[in-house]
């Protein structure tokens, strides 16, 4: 019965902090997976082409590597909860109402730039959610984050009916002010629901009465134990790749299957509702079975079926709705694969006092990396659509490979920890 599936055991008993996490995360999950698959059609509409689409995505993240950097200190100075509420307000909240009154690509680029303090939060926030959690959950939380957004599936075929009904413009302004609302009130939510982290409030502590530029000076040794760690290093690639593919599916996949393809905007919706559908289903069927399975071997087999599932759509003809939904359900199944199981490997991976200023590090570097391939990826669609998706395509062979090298490297650690021990 679902009642007793582990999944719904595990968030039926979660306490504390990742409840409050937990719990609240469809009030942003939900409005953003409505108006996320149309924002850069949306931007189509008010004339933008597509190298000024992926050059407004590069100075977002451009802006966000500085907020990334500053993250760490300000999550530690101010703490996780507090941040958490600011930051949630000022990254999500405000730009979605920007965007609902936009007018021409100043209001884009200003949007872009205030949401990418979203990266001060996300520091904060995966704080809050892991710091006094137990690691053998972090699986199914994880997994329910996920599935939180995909409950989005079972209303986008409305937007669909909208758009027809209403057109494309009208629709997103009305679905990016219902996220003004439910972003809002998900952060007072969230901050009412949760306290500050033991961790936490030891570097609240620790940073009292710094300014804030002394705590970031700290980071210099914090980038060295990044440095020296293979397998840390090994992850920051895999950030890398992920983000980089995220990126350009979030961007550029909408403008390849309305353009290219020639699917009508009203009829986009149905490839969200299965790709979510699909992810809901196999979060319940596969991932509660992978809890404890060294997460390598998943995850290789996550990645070789996002590789497939891209050059089947770089191979879809015009009007091609089925073979288009046979790469969005593949991709589908292959992303929590990919994706859930390396949450884990991160949190597992970095040292847990100094989980702010690494993650924040870590995050700094994949975004001065990630940075210039939104106008990249706007170039390269210019010229043809599917060539952003032969890039992602490459980039997902490459973090096949960094998985199997990361993970000899970790059981090379193990092996020589239990060395050292016998020899002692």
């Amino acid at each position: 019965m679902l009642t007793s599936h582990p999944l719904v055991t595990t968030l039926k008993n979660l306490r504390g902090n990742v409840r409050g996490c937990v719990y609240t995360e469809p009030l942003w999950g939900i409005p953003f997976n409505l108006y996320a698959p149309y924002a850069s059609v949306y931007m189509l509409a008010f004339g933008l082409t597509d190298s000024q689409i992926g050059l407004i995505t590069s100075v977002g993240l451009a802006f966000q590597v500085f907020w990334t950097i500053l993250s760490g200190a300000i999550t530690d100075k101010l703490g996780r909860k507090r941040t958490t509420l600011i930051f949630d307000l000022i990254s999500w909240s405000v730009p979605a109402l920007i965007y609902a009154i936009a007018q021409d690509a100043t209001y884009f680029v200003v949007a872009a730039i205030v949401n990418s303090a979203w990266r001060v939060v996300h520091n904060s926030w995966q704080c809050l959610l892991v710091e006094d959690t137990e690691p053998r959950l972090l699986v199914d939380v994880y997994s329910w984050i996920y599935i939180s957004g995909l409950l989005a599936a079972f209303v986008s075929p409305l937007t669909g009916l909208l758009i027809d009904r209403l057109s494309l413009v009208p629709t997103l302004r009305g679905l990016y002010l219902f996220a003004f609302v439910m972003m809002s009130v998900k952060a007072f939510t969230t901050n009412a629901m949760v306290t500050e982290t033991k961790q936490g409030m030891v570097r609240m502590k620790e940073t009292v009465g710094q300014p804030l530029f002394d705590v970031l000076r700290g980071s210099g040794d914090v980038l060295k134990q990044v440095v020296r760690s293979p397998v840390t290093l090994s992850t920051a690639g895999l950030m890398l790749i992920l983000g980089i593919s995220r990126m350009v599916r979030g961007t550029f996949w909408a403008i390849l299957v309305t353009e290219s393809i020639q699917i009508p905007p009203q009829h986009l919706a149905l490839y969200p509702f299965v790709r979510s559908l699909t992810m809901m289903v196999f979060f319940f069927l596969v991932m509660p079975r992978l809890r404890d399975v060294d997460a390598s071997k998943p995850m290789i087999l996550g990645f070789a079926g996002l590789i497939v599932s891209q050059v089947i759509l770089i191979s879809v003809p015009v009007k091609g709705y089925l073979l288009l939904l046979v790469s969005t359900v593949l991709e589908a199944c292959s992303f929590p694969l990919a994706t859930t199981l390396f949450d884990k490997l991160v949190v597992l991976v970095v040292d847990a006092k100094e989980r702010a200023r690494i993650m924040a590090i870590l995050s700094a570097i994949v975004m001065v990396f990630t940075s210039p391939f939104g106008w990249i990826a706007g170039r390269l669609s210019e010229i043809d659509r599917t060539l952003p998706f032969i890039l992602t395509t490459v980039l997902f062979i490459i973090g096949g490979v960094l998985i199997y090298l990361t993970s000899r490297m970790a059981k090379g650690d193990v092996a020589g920890e239990r060395a050292a021990e016998e020899a002692a």
